[in-house]
């Protein structure tokens, strides 16, 4: 049992319920199995019931707000959450109660619950899974967003300095965390997004995907702005009609804010028997998906947010032993290392030529494979991971004892 086992966290996340949360559900699984009591405060999924029990954590959730779609949009989101889950808040510091507050952005808004519970001696951690001045940056360019953008870069630093101590994704969100928001490298700690594997694993592949064409490509993940679905759409065009490739048929797994627009770019790009989108799956259709696949895709583009972020999708690929094609990003190759080729950045073309130079390599397509499956099982999966998530709360409770 470890020394701190029987401390009380209570989570607080806005942008997710708590079950399809992949990062909070297993940060939350840890710390219970670490000895930890652990409640969350969320919008609820599809059927509202607002305390219920989760893989032994407590979970109190709201009635989701409608999502919102530009900045008064959002103003209202973030603001109807931050109310109800303040209100929540209240009932759970009466019963079962709570030590810590581990909050998880976006937004950054949860920093104002943690002030307040602060003055009664609770604790913060800020766990920093987006960089949401650069991400809002990506979603509305428009040269009206400097006054936003200085505001999210305000709250992104109260939020660090404030916290007792900041849980960093990756190394590039440490280093911003040290460089723009001023937090000692001390109180700073990685956790990546580790993929589970007891969830991530090869079965038999899908007969009918499998007769859609002599490769198949799969993307899997979720469909926004920032995402970059519209460029792999744009590189399977030149990749059927530049480079003259027509054996291949690509599955699209997921969905998201730009769905329709991207459903319509295919019909545009005379892409319609290449593409299919499945919409939001079952774990076991999705995992049959990707067992068939040949290459998986992940086309996020460069750019200031994705830069920096460490693809959960990138790893989910290494993790069924699937090779990947992706844009030189800096934190891919951090992740992928070999198991990745990398097209130049939001080079459509070179990113088609790739995909054709894995279609017609199989044996590198294997050793890729390969490479990533050893890279998480060895380093990068969910249970290495956990070992810094509780680490971080030792170093915390071990300091603030003193």
């Amino acid at each position: 049992m470890k020394a701190f086992a029987g401390k009380r966290v209570l989570m607080l996340i806005e942008n997710n319920p708590f079950r399809p949360d992949p990062r909070v559900r297993q940060e939350a699984t840890a710390l219970i199995a670490a000895g930890y009591q652990v409640s969350v405060i969320c919008p609820a999924d599809t059927k509202w019931v607002w305390k219920e029990k989760v893989d032994g954590v407590w979970v109190f959730s709201y009635p989701a707000p409608p999502l919102g779609n530009g900045f008064i949009g959002y103003l209202w989101e973030f603001g109807y959450s931050l109310v109800a889950t303040f209100l929540l808040s209240l009932l759970v510091a009466i019963n079962p109660g709570f030590d810590v507050i581990h909050a998880a952005n976006p937004p950054d808004t949860a920093v104002f619950i943690a002030a307040f519970y602060k003055l009664f001696g609770k604790y913060f951690i800020f766990d920093h899974h987006d960089l949401v001045p650069e991400m809002y940056g990506e979603r509305f360019k428009s040269p009206d967003n400097k006054l936003v953008s200085r505001i999210l870069i305000w709250m992104e630093k109260i939020s660090c300095r404030l916290a007792d101590h900041v849980i960093a994704t990756n190394n590039s969100y440490k280093t911003m965390e040290m460089e723009r928001d001023g937090v000692p490298e001390e109180r700073i700690t990685i956790v990546r997004n580790g993929p589970n594997l007891k969830r991530l694993y090869l079965v038999d592949p899908d007969d009918s995907l499998r007769k859609k064409g002599k490769t198949i490509i799969g993307f899997v993940g979720v469909m926004a702005r920032q995402d970059g679905v519209d460029y792999l759409l744009r590189a399977l065009h030149q990749l059927a009609y530049q480079l003259n490739r027509n054996d291949f048929y690509c599955v699209i797994v997921g969905s998201g804010s730009t769905l329709q627009e991207l459903k319509n770019l295919v019909t545009q790009l005379n892409l319609d028997e290449k593409v299919w989108f499945t919409g939001y799956i079952p774990h076991a259709d999705m995992l049959r998906y990707l067992s068939t696949a040949d290459i998986c895709i992940d086309p996020d583009p460069s750019n200031s947010f994705n830069d920096r972020c460490t693809m959960i999708k990138m790893m989910e690929y290494m993790a069924m032993g699937k090779p990947i094609v992706a844009f030189d990003l800096p934190e891919h190759r951090v992740t992928a290392n070999g198991a990745a080729l990398y097209a130049r950045s939001n080079d459509e073309l070179d990113f088609a030529r790739q995909i054709a130079l894995l279609m017609d390599n199989p044996e590198q397509r294997k050793e890729m494979g390969c490479i990533g499956r050893e890279r998480i099982e060895k380093e990068l999966a969910w249970h290495h991971q956990s070992v810094h998530l509780i680490n971080a709360y030792e170093t915390l409770l071990s300091r603030v004892r003193k």
